[in-house]
């Protein structure tokens, strides 16, 4: 350990130079306030603007403490693209730059869920997993599959990391479980006979060694969950896009339980216990399977009694198929153990789910913990069989017991100020507001305060700005003049608005849409007599999508929910970002729905606290793809008059970067007009 180190603005310097940029006021003050609170121990919520600098101001503040301190420090992302930039272009360059003044190289490794690495032991003929009951019947999936699982074999012998990320291009889920095994399937480094060599266990020592530990935010999740710990011993934990945290932490924590999870739990039980044990098992799974087909898809806010009786019957049976196959014999092979992995960690898939499900229920709705929905499809192409989920309700409590509680933790983005305030994200967080800053929007009633427990837990919320002249550089643009959008697609004066803006602009248009049907619809109208080219999501991959875009000046790109969030296209291509309709979540979304209606019957105001959230995070990400670097301009345009008219668009045009703003078409026409011409 270095006896002292070099001030951290000496070190973010340099750092910097190295990856050939120009130190930022904002880049500054947050690596200071990411220092401050890893000193402190007191956590940080610090948004970030699109050109802050903020991965270097985070980076080189937690490289210099885990080198001074000897310990780790943990960097959680939501996206495998940051992923990728922190490991392959950031932390290479920045560890480089700082080897010298820190007296060594700093290291650091990127660390996954097991099912993402290789499984060698099963690759060389472990127990295969069982393919689902649609792949049995369905010859083309079975030669398809096969044919992706020998590629897998010769893939094998190649890679050094076995990464699922590092295959191009990927295969199906079903070949690669053939492959792969969970962390509740895994025999364990001392008893699998392949263990010295396996990929999962050497990207965790690689992990344990190093100085900053790169993961996402679904393993993030998984160590707070779970009951032994999946990450290496850390103090500081750096969340970036901490925006999506709480989706993330949700999604890690929803159990799922179909027909299918059944009868594979049953098949490979089978093989281990009686089989009138295995066989009870199964008949359970049969009887849910004709029992789900009845319920209708969508939340269940009561458990009917016959689908109560099947869930009991499920519980118990696969608890006497847990207590048959018994404790582990000593000098069992590693096949048989194997196998013995797999039934059990199915078994207690299906035994936990069905726990949950009935549980649910228990509780009045203003204390439920859990919510349950049905799924299913089969009226598409690719029909999906109905499947019970349960999701919780709040994350809160979670975050704070186990993240906040046990780590110090900095969360940052380019959005976390929703109607000016942290107090929004702080809630789903489970952060005191009370010490949050930011004057609240008019419009933003939320969500009742919580009972306090003296606020043990201390935290800073803070805006470093951006270095983008918002006002100056971009236009938003509400068509007040329009009428609320309707439930039928795409009302005839939405389009005829929006060949308007797209021919103003010359194409050099991103088009963000609440649904698919939507952006098809808006596509296929503009695509007749358009002089420009429309590319509509789904018709490629989205990455192919994204580069012709980027490529072509006079295209549109017409989409949905993924690229509200993820592109990046500085320059000409993209002087013209369209929103449809402020994007609530549907009437219908099961979590979203639930949700609010726990909030209204706490006595708070649930539209607020959750659509209107969820909206305004939607809408500052949507904003924050026009300006991507300091030579961009452009215009935001919303045509969803609500924007502009209802009470709580106070709230929603709050969350939104501070650009200069219009109700006028012909004004916004014009500065397109005058933009697309000076592009060429």
């Amino acid at each position: 350990m270095p006896d002292s180190l070099p001030p951290l603005r000496e070190l973010l310097a340099t750092a910097v130079a190295a990856v050939g940029g120009a130190e930022r006021p904002g880049q500054t003050t947050m690596a200071e306030a990411v220092q401050d609170a890893i000193r402190t121990g007191d956590h940080l919520a610090v948004q970030a603007g699109t050109g802050t600098g903020k991965s270097l101001a985070y980076l080189v503040p937690a490289i210099r403490h885990a080198v001074e301190k000897g310990t780790t420090v943990v960097i959680s992302t939501a996206t495998i693209a940051l992923q990728r930039q922190l490991v392959d272009r950031d932390l290479p360059r920045v560890a480089k730059a700082l080897a010298k003044p820190l007296k060594r190289t700093p290291s650091f490794a990127i660390l996954k869920g097991r099912r993402n690495y290789l499984c060698l032991h099963k690759l060389d003929g472990g127990p295969a997993d069982d393919p689902d009951d649609q792949a049995l019947f369905d010859p083309f999936a079975i030669s398809r599959m096969g044919r992706e699982v020998t590629r897998l074999r010769e893939w094998a012998s190649d890679t050094e990391a076995g990464d699922r990320d590092e295959l191009v291009p990927g295969v199906s889920e079903q070949a690669w479980r053939q492959v792969s095994v969970s962390a509740r399937e895994c025999l364990g480094v001392s008893r699998c006979p392949v263990g010295t060599d396996c990929f999962a266990e050497r990207a965790r020592a690689e992990a344990g060694r190093a100085d900053v530990v790169v993961t996402n935010h679904a393993l993030l999740a998984i160590d707070a969950l779970g009951t032994a710990q999946v990450l290496p011993e850390h103090d500081v934990v750096v969340v970036d896009e901490a925006h999506d945290l709480v989706d993330r932490v949700t999604s890690a924590a929803t159990g799922e339980l179909s027909a299918a999870a059944v009868a594979v739990a049953a098949r490979r039980t089978g093989r281990l216990v009686e089989e009138d044990l295995a066989d009870r098992l199964a008949e359970a799974g049969d009887g849910l399977a004709m029992l789900l087909e009845d319920v209708a898809v969508g939340r269940l806010d009561a458990l009917p009694e016959p689908l109560k009786v099947t869930l009991t019957a499920l519980r118990d049976a696969a608890q006497h198929c847990t207590t048959a196959i018994g404790p582990e014999k000593r000098g069992t092979e590693a096949d048989e153990a194997s196998q013995r992995k797999q039934a059990l960690a199915a078994l207690e898939d299906v035994h936990d789910t069905a726990v949950r499900v009935l549980e649910a229920f228990e509780a009045d709705t203003a204390h439920q913990r859990d919510v349950v929905w049905v799924t299913g499809d089969f009226g598409s192409q690719n029909p999906r069989p109905p499947t019970l989920r349960v999701a919780p309700l709040n994350v809160a409590g979670l975050l704070r017991e186990k993240l906040f509680g046990e780590h110090t933790t900095v969360l940052t983005s380019a959005t976390l100020t929703l109607g000016g305030s942290f107090d929004a994200l702080a809630r789903q967080w489970g952060l005191p507001v009370r010490q949050s800053s930011g004057a609240r929007a008019e419009g933003a009633a939320l969500d009742k305060e919580p009972p306090s427990d003296d606020g043990a837990v201390h935290w800073t919320g803070m805006d470093v700005g951006s270095p983008f002249d918002h006002g100056k550089s971009g236009i938003l643009y509400v068509a007040k003049h329009l009428p609320p959008p309707g439930r039928d697609g795409l009302p005839p004066a939405y389009l005829d608005e929006l060949r308007e803006l797209v021919e103003a602009a010359g194409g050099r248009t991103l088009g963000l849409f609440s649904s698919m049907r939507a952006a098809k619809q808006a596509a296929a109208q503009l695509r007749e007599g358009a002089a420009s080219e429309i590319l509509c999501q789904g018709e490629d991959s989205t990455s192919l999508l994204v580069k012709k875009f980027a490529e072509n000046p006079a295209t549109c790109l017409f989409g949905t929910l993924s690229l509200w969030q993820g592109v990046d296209v500085p320059g000409p291509s993209l002087s013209l970002v369209v929103m449809d309709r402020i994007p609530f979540p549907r009437p219908d979304d099961p979590l979203a729905s639930a949700r609010q209606r726990a909030v209204e019957a706490r006595g708070g105001n649930g539209f607020l606290t959750v659509a209107a959230t969820h909206a305004a995070l939607l809408l500052a990400q949507g904003a924050g793809r026009l300006l991507r670097s300091m030579d961009d301009r452009g215009v935001v345009a919303v045509l969803d008059p609500r924007l502009a008219t209802a009470r709580y668009g106070g709230f929603l045009r709050a969350s939104l970067p501070p650009f200069w703003s219009t109700t006028d078409p012909a004004v916004v026409r014009g500065a397109l007009s005058r933009l697309a011409a000076a592009a060429g």
